[in-house]
């Protein structure tokens, strides 16, 4: 089995889920190896050489695969996908940031994951937070990916259930290595963990059939 990994600082919880709760070492293995950015994982997914992953919302939202009620949930601000005001420039590493950005209305430079975290908190005034806009014009938390699968539903169900229902916490050492490789506080590092969250509960699916309708108009 094949599980692709977004190495990106808000899935830490599930990345240290897996090395505590799975006991298979290929699959181990195999998370380390299809490792990469939003982008190139739905890729891998669509063309089914991943059996399961996070992929972007507005990728999950057709084709022959499943998707459970686990995301990348945002319930006001995220920190990590922004637009800096000014010339027009799509991140290449998120299909739902960059139509969410169109969605509403901000023109600038879509910029996303761990490098959007660092410079939010270098100059959070110079950003706009796109999870905060959806919130204030919509009351509505968002969803920016879904766990999807292509293949073993029932093995991959039972993990993504057991992963919400524990969600362990990321050891202090995990959360100095990633600040450390990041060049971000290890306390903004765990401030920014407060606002991740993974079950798509009411709310959130709602949200999320607000953005898929919207962005299928829009194509």
């Amino acid at each position: 089995m094949l599980l692709g990994k977004i190495d990106y600082i808000n899935l830490a919880p599930f990345h240290v889920f897996l090395k505590r709760y799975v006991a298979d070492t290929q699959l181990k293995q195999s998370i380390e190896y299809k490792k990469s950015y939003p982008s190139h994982i739905n890729r891998l997914f669509k063309k089914r050489k991943v059996d399961a992953a996070f992929i972007s919302s507005i990728e999950s939202k057709r084709g022959n695969f499943r998707c459970f009620d686990a995301g990348i949930v945002a319930k006001k601000e995220i920190r990590s996908v922004l637009v800096k005001p000014g010339k027009k420039a799509k991140d290449s590493e998120s299909a739902t940031s960059n139509a969410l950005a169109e969605m509403l209305g901000e023109e600038g430079e879509v910029i996303i994951g761990d490098k959007a975290l660092r410079l939010y908190l270098e100059n959070p005034s110079a950003y706009c937070d796109l999870a905060a806009l959806w919130f204030e014009k919509y009351r509505l938390p968002f969803v920016f990916a879904r766990f999807c699968v292509n293949k073993h539903e029932a093995y991959y169900r039972r993990l993504i259930t057991t992963f919400l229902h524990t969600r362990p916490k990321v050891p202090h050492y995990i959360l100095k290595r990633y600040a450390r490789k990041r060049n971000i506080p290890t306390h903004a590092v765990k401030d920014y963990l407060r606002l991740v969250h993974y079950r798509i509960d009411n709310n959130a699916r709602k949200s999320l059939q607000k953005f898929l309708r919207h962005s299928a108009s829009r194509s």
